[in-house]
């Protein structure tokens, strides 16, 4: 694994109120990070300073060693970050099929008079897309008439259409089954080490977090409290007294 994403000294405050407060960490190519907090920890404001929706107000943020700080996030698109979001973005009235060829003109520039090429366009590819998620029989299907759990596997097949180097993942696996979040995320993660993409992703379920993540990242108040592998977090003082609170000795007395 090499250096993807590089975070330094990252700060924004909002009418001086300090959300992010100077925040360091890095995610390799291949690795799966889980950046974690209470309500109001920073991690939403974090997210939104990598994929350029807000302008930092000190720090940088690098891109396989390029300055991609403050960059929109359509430049940010181009330059291979994508982003799922914890509500599905994709075009209901399409078929499954389309909205990935959709993504894939999008990657090629190729967008004008989408709506009468869509369904011609990048086929081979859109359907091995597809099939990477698991969802090439569905591919006809109205994405409206999709079950949630496949919505979200449309919506990663969507994102790698953009041949990403890092994939962002707010809140993947709200709303859905046990079962469904257990498949999505070791799909996603396999994806991700197949293609060499680096993976943050933030999340409140811990079971998630501690069985699917390489590393993770606990916020608090702004800033980094603890870093590093899921056992160590968890038994890091600050982060139970903070945020897991009694998570961390139940699992212990389960294991005991």
């Amino acid at each position: 694994m090499t250096l993807a994403l590089e975070v330094s000294g990252l700060k924004k405050s909002f009418d001086g109120v300090s959300a992010v407060r100077g925040i360091d960490f890095s995610v390799n190519t291949g690795e799966a990070v889980a950046l974690i907090g209470p309500n109001g920890a920073g991690k939403t404001t974090s997210f939104n300073l990598i994929n350029g929706q807000l302008k930092p107000d000190a720090g940088r943020v690098s891109l396989n060693g390029a300055d991609i700080t403050g960059k929109s996030p359509e430049a940010l698109f181009r330059m291979g970050v994508a982003r799922t979001f914890q509500i599905t973005a994709t075009f209901g009235s399409m078929s499954v099929r389309e909205n990935v060829q959709m993504a894939l003109m999008s990657q090629h520039r190729s967008a004008l008079s989408i709506y009468t090429r869509a369904h011609c366009a990048y086929q081979p590819h859109a359907y091995a897309l597809l099939t990477s998620v698991g969802l090439a029989e569905q591919a006809r299907r109205a994405a409206s008439e999709l079950a949630y759990g496949d919505l979200k596997r449309l919506e990663l097949a969507m994102a790698f259409a953009n041949e990403p180097r890092l994939l962002l993942m707010d809140e993947p696996t709200a709303g859905m089954a046990p079962a469904e979040r257990e498949a999505l995320m070791r799909l996603a993660i396999a994806a991700c080490r197949e293609r060499s993409v680096a993976l943050l992703f933030t999340e409140h379920d811990m079971d998630v977090v501690f069985n699917f993540a390489d590393r993770v990242i606990v916020m608090n108040r702004g800033r980094i409290i603890a870093q590093g592998t899921p056992d160590e977090v968890r038994m890091n003082d600050e982060v139970r007294s903070v945020y897991l609170g009694g998570v961390a000795t139940e699992k212990e007395a389960a294991n005991a």
